[in-house]
């Protein structure tokens, strides 16, 4: 069988147990090595600070499938994550977000940061984030053909865990921008439906922003899990409120995100 290796971004707060506590969680169903990893600046704080996580794996209740292991280096968590990654051939990054205030924490703007260091998926976890087992997942797609690229791993998830999808998109007047999103979504379906994935598909309306259609949607459905790919045409990104407001949303629902590649010029 194979192992994924999931890559924990610890930093001894509530906040680092609960990205560790949800890494448990998703490792319920298969054979995985969570890495707990430290940042610090100082290589004379390796020795404590490895000691330190090493004491938090020992009393860690986890399956008899899982193995967690610790990695403390020195470096940044906005220049160093993507070359961990690559290091420890990890397939998903679990952290967590902080609040407004805190030196090298991670949160809101700063989240989008060290997203867009990687390609890999992250999965985003506040504080108060229940680790549940994940059997409705919100996929939600937009005019942009970047937003398509959470569909995969968003199959991959609902394939583990044997979930449902909900793909939504908003709802649209005019007559070309309704098509364009009414054939995303028979791709979507399509692929969907080859790989056995219950799906059910949404066209959501009403005022305020296309964010908070999306939460609205996800509390009266009960989802347990977001999934986007983040893309933003901005000079300054970590000022996309939409992917902010997702990774921090007051239902506390952990978000998956992947930072998406520009897609090619041919239209869907």
């Amino acid at each position: 069988m194979n192992k994924n290796i999931y890559l924990v971004l610890y930093d001894f707060t509530e906040v680092g147990d609960a990205a560790l506590n949800y890494a448990i969680n998703l490792s319920s169903n298969v054979v995985n090595e969570i890495r707990l990893v430290h940042l610090v600046s100082n290589k004379n704080d390796i020795v404590s600070a490895t000691a330190k996580l090493d004491a938090i794996i020992a009393k860690t209740e986890k399956s008899s499938n899982t193995e967690i292991t610790s990695l403390v280096q020195v470096g940044s968590i906005f220049e160093d994550i993507a070359k961990i990654v690559k290091q420890i051939k990890a397939n998903l990054i679990i952290m967590g977000t902080h609040g407004a205030k805190g030196f090298q924490k991670v949160f809101g703007s700063f989240a989008i940061k060290v997203i867009t260091s990687s390609d890999v998926p992250f999965f985003v976890i506040q504080k108060d984030t229940k680790a549940k087992a994940v059997k409705k997942i919100i996929v939600p797609i937009d005019l942009m053909k970047e937003s398509l690229q959470i569909v995969n791993i968003a199959g991959d998830i609902a394939n583990m865990y044997e979930a449902e999808i909900f793909l939504v998109a908003e709802k649209h007047d005019d007559v070309l921008l309704s098509q364009r999103i009414k054939n995303r979504i028979l791709i979507v379906r399509k692929q969907y439906e080859e790989r056995n994935i219950k799906c059910n598909i949404e066209l959501i309306s009403g005022s305020g922003s296309y964010s908070s259609k999306i939460m609205t949607y996800a509390k009266d459905n009960e989802i347990d899990l977001i999934a986007i790919a983040y893309h933003s045409s901005s000079l300054f990104p970590q000022f996309d409120t939409f992917a902010q407001t997702l990774i921090t949303n007051k239902e506390l629902l952990p978000c998956v995100i992947l930072n998406s590649k520009p897609a090619s010029s041919v239209s869907f």
